[in-house]
């Protein structure tokens, strides 16, 4: 495991035996191009170790990054390890079952640590205008960071929903080498989300039930509600894992199983193979 490490970004080691992307991920041929450059730090806060896995393989496939091109950290199990922004192509921050907005006597210490530990990263990583993509969580922790107001006024429950793009959604650059459509279906599952963005973010996508789906700040850091990197295995996963979080009644699970294999979900996850040909280096 490479998570508490600290780690060398010059001898990127293939994760050892035990390690959750190591035994699924099999570089294609767009892989071959990132041979040469500087790894991405994936962040992970889920403590569970089947959905923390499931996470790492789908980035893994969806960013078309091999497994030594990423430094990969468990920041719920250990602290976040010793880097330099100087020595990675960018950061890339998944899901978690944490809320950012609990009230912190209700948060478990490892919470606790890890908000603190992100907000001292996006401490270094905002005024440099650093290479940024938080998936679900990141709305939480960059929002959050940049004084939006997190709350739970617009939660929605676990399914696919339409994104739509925003006049800067249209225009920005990642959004457009993504080839992603004004409109696209993507799965969430959250219980807090922006209620107000702050005053230095830009609205790239919207949605029905919770009206920031996508947000960047400066030019490089975004930051969706929705998740790029679940497909109907991996959110069909999830459901069976998180059953008893309070995302959905229990009761209800293999109805909504069936609801979400129906989704039409594709076109979302070029954003994040979109993030990766965009700022490696």
């Amino acid at each position: 495991m490479l998570s508490g490490a600290v780690l060398s970004v010059q001898c990127c080691p293939v994760p050892p035996e035990d390690h959750p992307g190591r035994r699924s991920h099999t570089p294609d041929a767009a892989c071959d191009t990132m041979a040469l450059v500087k790894p991405f730090l994936l962040i992970a806060t889920r403590p569970e170790d089947e959905a923390a896995r499931g996470e790492y393989e789908a980035m893994l496939r969806f960013t078309g990054l091999a497994a030594d091109r990423v430094l990969y950290s468990q920041l719920d199990r250990a602290p976040l390890p010793q880097v330099d922004l100087d020595d990675l192509s960018g950061i890339i921050v998944g899901g978690s079952p944490y809320s950012t907005s609990d009230p912190d006597d209700r948060k478990p210490a490892d919470q606790r640590r890890a908000e603190a530990e992100l907000d001292e990263l996006l401490d270094r990583v905002v005024p440099a205008d650093f290479p940024f993509f938080g998936a679900c969580y990141g709305v939480g922790t960059l929002g959050v960071h940049q004084g939006a107001v997190v709350d739970r006024t617009y939660p929605e429950p676990v399914s696919a929903i339409t994104v739509t793009l925003t006049d800067e959604g249209l225009r920005d650059p990642l959004i457009r080498a993504s080839g992603v459509p004004e409109s696209f279906q993507a799965f969430v599952g959250h219980k807090e989300a922006v209620r107000t963005l702050s005053d230095d973010a830009v609205l790239l996508a919207t949605g029905e039930a919770a009206p920031v789906q996508m947000f960047r700040v400066g030019e490089n850091m975004y930051a969706t509600q929705f998740h790029p990197e679940l497909d109907v295995a991996g959110i069909v996963q999830r459901i069976h894992i998180y059953r008893e979080n309070g995302y959905f009644d229990p009761a209800t699970m293999d109805e909504l199983i069936e609801t979400v294999s129906a989704a039409r979900i594709g076109d979302v996850h070029t954003l994040l193979r979109a993030f990766v040909t965009r700022y490696a280096r």
